[in-house]
């Protein structure tokens, strides 16, 4: 795939929660907050993890090892994209979410202390490898099918912390 059609993707899911340790809800717009992450969700706050990615693409490499039935979300990721190369982003790249929104990414996976029910059904789940983090540096309205487009690449290496 050209890397034209890898820096641009499109969300296809955006999912929330209000308390930690329960399965996101998915919903059809959200306003990202600048130096907060989605209004309304549990990880939001001045920290380095306020929105979490995952492509779809890595959803469905684990239905196929045997989980047919996961949804967006089931990963705890805030936006589920589709078309954009997310597990390849490094740290300190821009992407832009509809018209106004903007985030940095500021981590690639995510250490899993407590493997995870998915974990346990098939050994292996994507998160830690595949899903990235990222802080909001301008806020915005955003949708389900909004383009995502990655519009600064960072040379910095990939970090999972």
């Amino acid at each position: 795939m050209p890397d034209e059609q890898k820096s641009q993707g499109r969300i296809v899911a955006i999912s929330t929660s209000k308390r930690k340790g329960i399965p996101k809800s998915n919903i059809d717009s959200v306003r990202l907050i600048e130096n907060f992450g989605l209004e309304g969700d549990v990880h939001g706050g001045n920290w380095h993890r306020q929105v979490s990615f995952l492509a779809l693409e890595s959803i469905d490499s684990m239905r196929a090892k045997g989980l047919p039935n996961l949804r967006p979300g089931a990963f705890a990721e805030n936006i589920t994209t589709e078309f954009i190369d997310i597990p390849h982003l490094t740290v300190g790249s821009r992407v832009r979410i509809g018209a106004e929104a903007e985030l940095e990414i500021t981590q690639i996976g995510k250490e899993c202390h407590d493997k995870c029910a998915i974990f346990f059904k098939v050994g292996d789940c994507v998160m830690p490898r595949e899903g990235i983090f990222a802080k909001v540096i301008a806020g915005g309205e955003i949708r389900i099918g909004d383009h995502v487009t990655v519009v600064q690449k960072s040379s910095h290496v990939p970090v999972a912390a």
